[in-house]
C-alpha cells in the first residue's frame, strides 16, 4: 500500500556490531528487509556501535566496532538484501552528535512509566523480578526512546522485543502523540540444541553463522535437536522460564530448530524450492507433514536443509574472497578475534576537573528538587549543607534529574525559574557564603561530554541491584524516573571528583543516595580518592508538623516568594508553640537559624524579645539554650516568643522579596512560577 500510495514510511530495527552474525540475523533479516523496502519503505538499522563501546565489546576500541558494523553491512550485501532504500545510522555518531535531543526524550520516557511497568519489558532478558540490575530498567528506557529518535513508523524487531515496542506506543498515549508506531515483529529462530528457544551469539553451536564453511553448516545441523513429536510444557516450567512465553508468535510445541531453519529461512525466499529425498517441496507444510509421518528421515531432512543453507551461504563466502573491500574488512575482523581484548580498566565517567568546570578537591551539595513553590527550608538546608563543608564549594543544580523524576510537571520554564528564586535566595540570606560557591548546572556538564557521562550512568545501574537503588522509600507503583535519577546522581557525584559530599538529611541516618555514592566510589572507581560523604540535618524553619499529608497547609511553612508584610505574622501566629515544649517549637527554631546561625561557621547575633515592664521588660538572648531554658521554665511566654519570631522571619522574607525585585531575571522567574501555579491549579480541576 505504501508503493501504491507514494507515501514513504520508516522502518527500523537495532543491531550491535560484536563480531559475529547468525543466519537469523543474516539471511532471515535479508529477506524481511527486502519484503519491506519492496512495498515503499525505508529501512533504519540503528548500528549500536555506542552500546557495543559500552559493553566492552573489541576491547572498548570505537575504530574496531565500527570495522565490525562495516563487516555486517557486507554480508547484508552478500546475502542479498536490497540496500537502495537501507539507511544505517551510528548510534555512537547520532547520539552524541543530538545529546540535547535524545537524552531529554529518554527522560520524558521514563517519567510517563511506573516501575511495574518496566518491570514487564525486563522479562523479555529471561529475568525474574528480584535479579534484575539497575540498569536493565534503563535499557527498554532508550530503546523505546530510539523509536521517536529515529522517527520510526513501524518497529521491525524480533517478538521478543514486542513489550518494549508496546512500551512506545503506551508512551504516545500519555504523550498525547496521535501517530503510534505499528509494531511488525518477526520470528526468533530456535537454538540448534534441545531447549533453546533463540540463538545465542555466545554458544557457537546454537546457530549457524554467516561466516561458518560447509563443513562447520555439516556438523551444526548432523547435531541438531530434530524431535517428531509434540511436548507441552508444564505450567511449572513456564513460570520459571520468565518471558520465555514471548519469543514465538505462535504456539509451537513441537519446537525443531531444523523445520524451524526451513519454514523460516529457506521458504521465506520468495520462489524458494526444497528438495529432499527425491522430491521437490514448494511449501513448508507439506514438508513438516512428510517428515512427521516418516516419509522423510532425520538424516534426509537434515542432508537437505545443509545443502539449501550451503548454497544460500556461498555467495556471502565467494563475496569475501573475490571483493577487496569486503575481503579487507574481513581480514581485520578476523585479526581482532586472534587479539586478547582487555577492556581497559579505568572506569569511564564525564571529568569536570579536566574540563575545567569545577576545582579538584571540592566539597559538593546538590540542590533541591525544583518546586512551583520552593520553601524557606529547602534554601537553609542548602545553606547549611554549603557550610559543612571547606572551600571551593559547588552548588549542583540537577535540572536534568528533575525532569526524569516529574518536577514541576517536567515543565523546562518552571523548572528554570524555581532555580533561579532559590539562587536569588540564597545569595539574599548568605550573600558571603554564595560568594565562594560554583554553581553547575547539571544539564550543562552533561552536554559537555554526554558519552562518557551516560555510559558511567550505566556503569552504576550494572553495579547496583534494582532494589538497592529503590531503598526504602521507592515502591513499584513509583515513576520509574526516580530510579534513573538516583544513577544519575551517583555518576553527578564522580563527575566532579569532590572531597566531601554532603546531602540535605538526618545526620544519624544515612540517606539512600550517600550510601549509593559511597559504595560507588569505594567498588568502582578505586583510582580515584573516595569522598567524605554526611547527611547534615540542617535546623528547621517549619511552623508545624502533620502526621497525616492530608492535613497539611500552605500555613505549615514558609515559601521564599511569600509576602513578608502578608504572611510573616500570620503564618507565625498560627504556628506550632506549646508552653514549656521545647521538642519541637517552632519559634524558637526560625528565631536560632536566622540569629544564631544557620552553618557552623555563619555570623550570630542576638534575639530580642521585646515586653513590657510588667512581664519583666525586653530580654536579649545570645544562644539557642538560653532560650529553650526560660521558655521550659515559663519565664518565656509564647505570645513574647512569636512576636520575636515574626520579627526575624519577617526581615528574612525581606531580604529575599528586596532580591528579587532587584533582578530582573528573577522578577521573571517569580510570575513564571505564579503562572505555573495557575496552570497546575486548572489541571487538577479538570
Amino acid at each position: 500500500k505504501g508503493r501504491e500510495s507514494g507515501i514513504g514510511f520508516n522502518l527500523y530495527d537495532g543491531f550491535e556490531p560484536s563480531g559475529r552474525m547468525h543466519i537469523a540475523q543474516g539471511v532471515f533479516k535479508a529477506v524481511n528487509v527486502n519484503k519491506c523496502t519492496d512495498s515503499g519503505g525505508t529501512f533504519i538499522f540503528w548500528v549500536a556501535d555506542w552500546f557495543a563501546l559500552m559493553n566492552d565489546k573489541m576491547g572498548g576500541d570505537l575504530d574496531k566496532i565500527k570495522v565490525v558494523g562495516n563487516y555486517l553491512q557486507q554480508v547484508w550485501k552478500a546475502a542479498g538484501m536490497n540496500l537502495e532504500n537501507v539507511v544505517f545510522k551510528w548510534a555512537s555518531d547520532e547520539i552524541t552528535n543530538k545529546a540535547d535531543i535524545y537524552w531529554p526524550k529518554m527522560l520524558d520516557v521514563a517519567r510517563r512509566f511506573n516501575i511495574t511497568r518496566i518491570k514487564k519489558c525486563c522479562q523479555i532478558m529471561g529475568r525474574l523480578e528480584g535479579s534484575l540490575t539497575a540498569a536493565q530498567v534503563l535499557y527498554p528506557l532508550m530503546q523505546c526512546t530510539d523509536v521517536f529518535f529515529l522517527k520510526a513508523d513501524i518497529c521491525q524487531l524480533g517478538v521478543d522485543q514486542r513489550k518494549v515496542n508496546m512500551l512506545a506506543r503506551e508512551y504516545c498515549d500519555a504523550a498525547g502523540i496521535k501517530r503510534k508506531p505499528i509494531i511488525l515483529s518477526h520470528h526468533m529462530l530456535y537454538g540448534l540444541k534441545a531447549g533453546q528457544q533463540k540463538m545465542s551469539k555466545s554458544d557457537p553451536d546454537s546457530a549457524v553463522f554467516m561466516e561458518d564453511s560447509a563443513s562447520d553448516v555439516e556438523r551444526k545441523i548432523l547435531k541438531a535437536y530434530c524431535p517428531t513429536k509434540e511436548v507441552v510444557p508444564e505450567k511449572t516450567e513456564q513460570l520459571a522460564d520468565a518471558g520465555k512465553e514471548s519469543m514465538q508468535i505462535v504456539v509451537d510445541n513441537l519446537r525443531n530448530p531444523c523445520l524451524d531453519y526451513i519454514r523460516n529461512i529457506i521458504f521465506g525466499i520468495p520462489g524458494a524450492l526444497f528438495s529432499c529425498a527425491g522430491t521437490d517441496y514448494t511449501e513448508y507444510d507439506s514438508v513438516k507433514a512428510a517428515f512427521l509421518d516418516g516419509s522423510i528421515s532425520e538424516d534426509q531432512l537434515k542432508r537437505a536443509l545443509i545443502d539449501s543453507l550451503n548454497n544460500l551461504l556461498q555467495p556471502v563466502r565467494d563475496h569475501f574472497t573475490n571483493d577487496v573491500e569486503a575481503k579487507k574488512l574481513l581480514e581485520q575482523v578476523q585479526q581482532f578475534k586472534k587479539e586478547t581484548m582487555k577492556p581497559s580498566n579505568k572506569p569511564r565517567r564525564l571529568d569536570l576537573v579536566g574540563a575545567g568546570m569545577v576545582e579538584a578537591n571540592s566539597h559538593l551539595v546538590f540542590a533541591p528538587a525544583p518546586a512551583p513553590k520552593p520553601t524557606l527550608q529547602e534554601a537553609v538546608n542548602v545553606i547549611a549543607c554549603l557550610r559543612a563543608g571547606a572551600t571551593p564549594r559547588v552548588l549542583y543544580l540537577t535540572d536534568w534529574t528533575a525532569r526524569v523524576c516529574n518536577s514541576c510537571d517536567a515543565d523546562a520554564k518552571a523548572l528554570a525559574a524555581s532555580y533561579t528564586i532559590l539562587l536569588t535566595s540564597l545569595s539574599a540570606l548568605d550573600p558571603e557564603l554564595m560568594e565562594s560557591v560554583k554553581v553547575v548546572y547539571q544539564s550543562t556538564a552533561i552536554l559537555s561530554d554526554p558519552s562518557n557521562y551516560w555510559i558511567s550512568v550505566i556503569n552504576v545501574g550494572r553495579h547496583f541491584m534494582l532494589d538497592d537503588v529503590m531503598g526504602n522509600e521507592m515502591q513499584d507503583s513509583d515513576c520509574v524516573g526516580n530510579v534513573i535519577g538516583r544513577l544519575m546522581l551517583v555518576a553527578d557525584a564522580a563527575s566532579v571528583n569532590p572531597a566531601t559530599i554532603a546531602f540535605a538529611g538526618k545526620a544519624d541516618t544515612p540517606s539512600t543516595e550517600s550510601k549509593l555514592v559511597t559504595e560507588f566510589f569505594e567498588k568502582k572507581l578505586a583510582d580515584l580518592s573516595p569522598p567524605a560523604v554526611s547527611d547534615v540535618g540542617g535546623p528547621s524553619v517549619v511552623l508545624q508538623r502533620r502526621q497525616d499529608i492530608a492535613h497539611v497547609t500552605e500555613n505549615d511553612e514558609y515559601f521564599l516568594l511569600d509576602d513578608p508584610k502578608v504572611f510573616g505574622k500570620s503564618k507565625m501566629k498560627k504556628a506550632f508553640c506549646e508552653p514549656g515544649n521545647t521538642d519541637f517549637c517552632p519559634p524558637i527554631d526560625v528565631a536560632s537559624a536566622f540569629s544564631f546561625g544557620i552553618g557552623t561557621d555563619s555570623q550570630s547575633k542576638s534575639v530580642l524579645v521585646s515586653r513590657s515592664a510588667e512581664n519583666g521588660g525586653d530580654v536579649s538572648y545570645n544562644n539557642r539554650s538560653e532560650m529553650e531554658t526560660e521558655f521550659k521554665d515559663g519565664k518565656l511566654h509564647p505570645g513574647d516568643l512569636k512576636a520575636s519570631a515574626t520579627k526575624i522571619v519577617i526581615e528574612a522574607l525581606q531580604k529575599i522579596t528586596d532580591a528579587v525585585k532587584a533582578d530582573q531575571e528573577a522578577t521573571k522567574a517569580s510570575k513564571a512560577l505564579k503562572a505555573f501555579q495557575k496552570k497546575m491549579s486548572k489541571k487538577k480541576k479538570k
